[in-house]
């Protein structure tokens, strides 16, 4: 084989690889997370920053330091970090997961419910209380176990 044909069968995987659904997902959500990123960033910086530090008196909150032995700590980097991650963080959950969860639960799409399990009296496998017989050591299980189970 030439080196030619090599490198064009190794273009044709790497094309494969890079068009495959789960790749190009990935990238659209890294794009987006990175564009939604900047706007929550901005959104602190110039509009949530200004009425915190007008609550704590300093004209710039970025700006709030301290200093021990002369090492100097800049906390309100990390408050303006702080904030990003609570308003991204509730942006996500209302804006993406809640309706989320919503539209699955309206078009029927919920992931099903695992089934109650509960330790065998003889041999403490986790059985589901349904059962009226143990898989693991085939011991009866009476209505009255299941019931009891269930009602906890």
């Amino acid at each position: 084989m030439s080196v030619l044909s090599k490198s064009r069968g190794v273009l044709r995987e790497f094309r494969g690889f890079a068009l495959r659904g789960n790749a190009l997902d990935l990238a659209v959500a890294v794009v987006i997370g990175a564009a939604f990123s900047a706007v929550i960033n901005s959104l602190v910086k110039y509009l949530f920053t200004p009425l915190i530090a007008a609550i704590f008196g300093q004209s710039d909150f970025s700006k709030l330091t301290f200093s021990i032995n002369h090492s100097t700590f800049y906390y309100g980097q990390f408050l303006n970090a702080l904030i990003s991650f609570v308003c991204i963080a509730v942006a996500v959950f209302f804006l993406v997961v809640k309706p989320t969860s919503v539209l699955r639960h309206r078009l029927g799409w919920d992931p099903p419910v695992e089934p109650q399990k509960a330790s065998c009296p003889r041999c403490t496998t986790d059985i589901p209380v349904a059962a009226t017989r143990c898989p693991s050591c085939t011991s009866d299980l009476d209505a009255q176990w299941a019931s009891s189970i269930a009602d906890q």
